[in-house]
């Protein structure tokens, strides 16, 4: 587990603390988790994992899917670069849209996944791009 500065604990629970009015959905790279979270309301939420690359956080007040945690962003990226190519293309102004990250780690899994897997995966897929959240690219660049 990652330890984070008095500063970037300040700032993230500051974040956390906004008035629901103030909040904008948002995804974080962490470089030394090499994970992004991403929130897409204010809600508080438990999560569950998926498989390795995705945990999933629920509103406790709705039970609908409300944000995520990726973790290996790094390893997911170098994957993406060796069999899709195609998909550092999607990188604009450095910055790359969450929904393709999304897309892309439900293509590349291993082994058949469970249909509530995919169901997940296709879930954060659609909030993503509803809320047009984007990330640094600069975890591709090390791909």
């Amino acid at each position: 587990m990652k330890t984070m500065s008095n500063d970037e604990f300040a700032k993230r629970m500051m974040l956390l603390a906004k008035p629901a009015s103030e909040f904008k959905p948002s995804a974080y790279y962490d470089a030394d988790g090499d994970c992004i979270e991403f929130l897409a309301k204010p809600d508080p939420f438990y999560e569950e994992r998926v498989d390795d690359l995705v945990t999933v956080y629920y509103s406790q007040k709705t039970g609908e899917v409300i944000g995520s945690l990726l973790k290996g962003v790094s390893k997911l990226a170098r994957r993406l670069a060796q069999k899709l190519p195609g998909f550092l293309i999607t990188i604009q102004d450095g910055r790359i849209r969450l929904e393709h990250l999304f897309l892309a780690g439900m293509w590349l899994q291993k082994s058949e996944p469970q249909a509530i897997d995919l169901l997940a995966y296709k879930k954060l897929a659609e909030i993503a791009e509803r809320t047009s959240v984007d990330v640094s690219a600069e975890l591709c660049a090390a791909a």
